[in-house]
């Protein structure tokens, strides 16, 4: 079908049919794998309202190695408002150490007491 250009002779020509297909093929998908990260925050907040909430970024590292997963932590928040201590319940390293960057920022409305708070965030590619 195609003598000269599979007969060995052409390896150029192969090498870059070879670079055309993967662009085809893994071009799209890799700038959709950026953009459908999702994070989504549940928590049990005892009657708690969250005043300012920031929402955890997925990290570079770990879009890069497609870890994905739940990261579970317990907060301790003060009658005032602010978190007092955030305590890791689970998950990857990567995805734990974003969630607690986040959590830290938090203020919830003030209360009668201390109260703990547990957040899961599931960080989905």
């Amino acid at each position: 079908m195609f003598p000269r250009l599979w007969s060995g002779r052409a390896p150029l020509a192969k090498m870059i049919l070879g670079l055309v297909l993967c662009a085809l093929f893994v071009g799209p998908h890799a700038s959709a794998f950026q953009a459908q990260t999702q994070i989504q925050v549940f928590t049990d907040d005892a009657g708690r309202k969250i005043k300012n909430r920031i929402n955890p970024e997925y990290p570079e590292l770990a879009k890069k190695t497609r870890i994905t997963g739940i990261a579970r932590v317990q907060l301790t928040v003060t009658p005032e408002g602010s978190i007092k201590d955030v305590k890791e319940l689970g998950g990857s390293p990567v995805l734990l150490a974003a969630l607690v960057r986040a959590v830290k920022q938090w203020k919830y409305e003030p209360g009668a007491k201390e109260t703990e708070v547990e957040v899961k965030a599931n960080f989905s590619l």
